[in-house]
């Protein structure tokens, strides 16, 4: 893990949240989003409240919003899911523009979009100002089981690798008038999904001669070991903190 590594949802910066330990940040978006999956869904003014939260540590962090609102469309498919519980679901019905609805699956529909759109936000405001290779540092600093912080980081760093090879083989492909157009083609298309195989194992067995060759025996070497002040922790815990009072005010109110 030694090496950096940058992904299409980090966002280059030096504000106070990009500059925070990332096992702070890991910690302080768990709790947050277990604070908001615990708050009663019929306190719809908390969730404003968490909104709230979170655009100002978007702000804090100098994170477009527009750049915020497109990584956000990756929950569409839980959107899809909502928007049908209300027609689903069964219980007490009620009439809405002509349609009739489930109150339980209207509740049920608020839910799950409410809680899921701040998660979803959450971590991608963690992806914006953290990078991957500080994220696995981050898991290794909580304890995370190594294997699993292993397997995390060659995953990771394969997928890139297999991408690369895919993109290789498709402007090889083209170069040679190949287009994909209808199933005639799709022999072409299964054998280079074979040859994409074959050589993400030979190279996979390649990268581990070199890894043992090096020494390596099951567990990767902590290069940065990376550590927190008391002040850091506060000022990463200010957000769990502020929606653990708003969770509590919706129980209470």
């Amino acid at each position: 893990m030694g090496a950096g590594h940058a992904h299409r949802l980090y966002r280059h910066g030096h504000s106070p949240v990009h500059g925070l330990p990332p096992h702070t940040k890991l910690a302080a978006v768990f709790t947050f989003v277990v604070v908001v999956v615990s708050t009663p869904r019929e306190a719809m003014w908390a969730f404003g409240l968490y909104a709230v939260l979170l655009g100002v540590v978007a702000r804090y962090a100098r994170v477009p919003v527009g750049f915020l609102l497109k990584r956000l469309l990756i929950e569409v498919p839980f959107v899809a899911f909502a928007v049908l519980m209300p027609f689903v679901a069964e219980g007490g019905r009620v009439d809405v523009l002509g349609l009739s609805l489930s109150v339980n699956g209207l509740w049920g529909a608020w839910n799950v979009l409410a809680k899921g759109t701040l998660g979803v936000a959450a971590s991608v405001l963690l992806a914006s100002t953290t990078e991957l290779r500080e994220l696995l540092l981050g898991l290794q600093r909580l304890k995370l089981p190594p294997l699993l912080v292993q397997i995390a980081s060659f995953m990771i760093r394969y997928g890139d690798v297999i991408t690369d090879e895919m993109r290789r083989m498709r402007i090889a492909r083209e170069s040679r008038g190949f287009e994909a157009r209808g199933v005639r083609h799709w022999g072409v298309l299964a054998k280079s999904a074979g040859a994409l195989f074959i050589r993400s194992y030979e190279r996979g067995e390649r990268v581990h001669l070199a890894m043992v060759s090096r020494g390596y025996t099951g567990t990767m070497p902590v290069i940065d070991e990376v550590t927190a002040t008391r002040a850091q922790w506060s000022y990463a815990f200010a957000l769990p903190f502020a929606a653990l009072v708003v969770c509590l005010l919706g129980w209470f109110l």
